[in-house]
């Protein structure tokens, strides 16, 4: 199911650059901006499309994991001009998941996955959920605002909560302790987000750009927990 919901993702994101002819998942600065980000959301959309159908899944992996590649490298200029800074890193890792559910997808789908495979995509997701913790932990002041305050006991405590969920879930993937139930948990907690709080800021501010590139990305990772989940539980009969 997890490849079916990051299929989905995949066009949404595609979709929403298109519509907002704007880089949600990637820090393009050569030249062709705008040509860049017609090809990689017209990619995603195909691909994604093609996720959908057991025929084609390869291929849309395929395409995504290209497409989600290039776009994972288009931030490392910014590591090498600010190495300090965590954000600069943080950036990579969110676009790094992405090429992770693309290799779960593609070896849901192909007689290619193997131990090797599941391991290094469940390992590179643990440290991808370290990551998320250190960016709300560097960010605290944002993510506390983004928490809805109808949600008791308020946006600290939850904050918090939620940053240390991130690091245990990255500890249990690294490790491979309770992988698939880490996974499982990991992805639960990211489609609370999305329903939570990222649906009511699209609903109250459509037109920023951040609001569909924060809130569709966090709709594809969850998909991407979801879809190692699958793999992990389909790899423990090798």
């Amino acid at each position: 199911m997890g490849r079916y919901v990051f299929g989905g993702a995949a066009m949404l994101l595609g979709i929403a650059s298109l519509v907002l002819r704007d880089q949600l998942i990637s820090n393009w600065q050569l030249a062709g901006g705008l040509a860049f980000i017609i090809v990689t959301s017209v990619a995603q959309i195909a691909g994604g499309a093609s996720l959908l159908f057991r025929k084609t899944s390869a291929a849309g992996a395929v395409i995504l994991g290209a497409v989600y590649l290039v776009c994972t490298l288009t931030f490392v200029p910014g590591i090498v001009a600010e190495p300090k800074i965590y954000a600069s890193w943080g950036n990579v890792f969110y676009q790094l998941a992405l090429v992770v559910g693309a290799v779960a997808a593609y070896a849901l789908q192909s007689p290619f996955y193997s131990a090797a495979v599941c391991r290094g995509a469940t390992i590179l997701l643990g440290l991808c959920s370290i990551s998320y913790a250190i960016e709300q932990v560097e960010f605290l002041a944002r993510t506390i605002s983004l928490v809805p305050r109808w949600i008791p006991p308020g946006g600290e405590f939850w904050s918090i909560a939620t940053a240390v969920a991130f690091v245990l879930a990255g500890i249990a993937l690294v490790i491979g302790y309770r992988a698939i139930l880490a996974s499982r948990l990991l992805a639960s907690m990211l489609l609370i987000f999305v329903v939570a709080v990222w649906v009511p800021i699209l609903i109250a501010d459509p037109a920023m750009a951040s609001n569909w590139s924060e809130g569709i990305e966090t709709l594809a990772i969850a998909a991407v927990a979801w879809a190692v989940s699958d793999l992990r539980k389909a790899n423990a009969g090798l």
